[in-house]
């Protein structure tokens, strides 16, 4: 269990925790890196310390570091990690899912891949086996890295400060409200709705009254 008491801005504990855990979660994602990152925003919900900031610097730091690392991982090792990781029918799923949103996505599911449940890992691996351009990716996990730290962080603090004599119902609800976005974002990766709405609009764009140009053509010719 975490000792919020321990994860003050005051205390070397956490700004071990803001490293390595984000760092090690890409790796091994059995870690609770958003737990973890959740409860240092409650821990200093009721301070306004600028070393605040260095700690949200170093779980960007730390999750860039993890994502990048992955990626090497996968480049240098690829069939190795295919037979760790991908070996299974499910496993060939993912790494079939995260090819494909690559080819679709690009750096954009980099980022998003952040806020998938088990996203991370996997999208991160696939980058290093199928060799995703070494720029564009650095520069997208470096945007993850920043959004992913500074919403988790934040989403503490302000659990933290709504609760701020019983910081353990600010970090259930805090850690409520962060599971509740990433269901909400595995839903909408499952059902796409925005096909739905591209097929309805382009059905709404054809106009059944108007005539058809090759039929007009044909009328005009025979009279």
């Amino acid at each position: 269990m975490i000792d919020l008491s321990q994860l003050d801005v005051s205390s070397p504990a956490s700004y071990l925790v803001a490293v390595f855990v984000p760092a090690l979660d890409a790796i091994l994602p059995v870690l609770p890196s958003e737990t973890a990152v959740i409860a240092l925003g409650v821990a200093t919900a009721g301070s306004w310390d600028p070393r605040i900031a260095v700690l949200v610097t170093l779980v960007a730091c730390g999750a860039f570091l993890g994502d990048n690392v992955n990626y090497l991982i996968g480049r240098r090792f690829g069939p190795a990690v295919q037979r760790r990781f991908f070996a299974s029918e499910r496993g060939a799923r993912k790494l079939a899912w995260a090819k494909g949103a690559l080819d679709r996505f690009g750096a954009r599911i980099i980022i998003g891949c952040r806020f998938i449940p088990g996203g991370r890992t996997v999208v991160t691996l696939t980058c290093g086996l199928v060799r995703y351009e070494r720029r564009s990716y650095v520069v997208a996990t470096a945007c993850a890295a920043v959004i992913w730290a500074s919403y988790a962080f934040f989403i503490g603090r302000l659990g933290g400060q709504a609760f701020e004599h019983r910081p353990w119902i600010g970090l259930l609800l805090a850690f409520g409200a962060a599971v509740a976005i990433s269901v909400l974002v595995e839903v909408l990766r499952r059902t796409r709705p925005w096909r739905v709405l591209g097929l309805f609009t382009s059905h709404r764009r054809e106009d059944p009254a108007a005539p058809d140009p090759a039929r007009a053509g044909r009328a005009g010719r025979r009279s």
